[in-house]
């Protein structure tokens, strides 16, 4: 049987920059996402709508602030709880590999594939706010 180690808070700090990564490619761009849902797997979740209104007035708001809103409101924009798997893991979930795509095409500003990705699962109300969210991220990143 192995014995459990209590780990000090440098141990286990998974703070992740304001700033844009050295690494800009696409595993970048969603280890990204997965240590921002580990910071916010306790806090509330938000409208969807708000959230986005929020960060459009100030546009000086970091590119975290974008990915935590995202995180936040995905259940909503959904209809179900998203997966996202631990930093550092190499397989993707259904809906990590969904939302990779969806950064992919707006980089690539490829209509047609994110108006079926939007369009496959996510309600039409929110298509514009998840663009807006998604698309504010994949910035800091080289996503071809």
């Amino acid at each position: 049987m192995q014995k459990m180690v209590a780990l000090s808070k440098s141990d286990v700090d998974w703070a992740w920059p304001e700033t844009a990564p050295v690494d800009q490619s696409a595993t970048a761009f969603l280890n990204h996402l997965r240590f921002v849902a580990l910071g916010c797997r306790a806090k509330a979740r938000t409208d969807l709508f708000e959230a986005c209104a929020h960060l459009s007035v100030d546009p000086n708001r970091s590119f975290r602030a974008h990915a935590e809103a995202l995180i936040l409101c995905l259940n909503e924009a959904l209809s179900k709880r998203a997966v996202l798997f631990r930093p550092g893991t190499q397989e993707q979930s259904f809906d990590e590999a969904w939302i990779l795509r969806l950064a992919t095409a707006l980089a690539n500003r490829n209509d047609d594939t994110i108006a079926f990705l939007l369009r496959s699962r996510v309600a039409r109300e929110h298509h514009r706010h998840i663009c807006f969210l998604v698309g504010r991220i994949s910035e800091q990143f080289t996503l071809t």
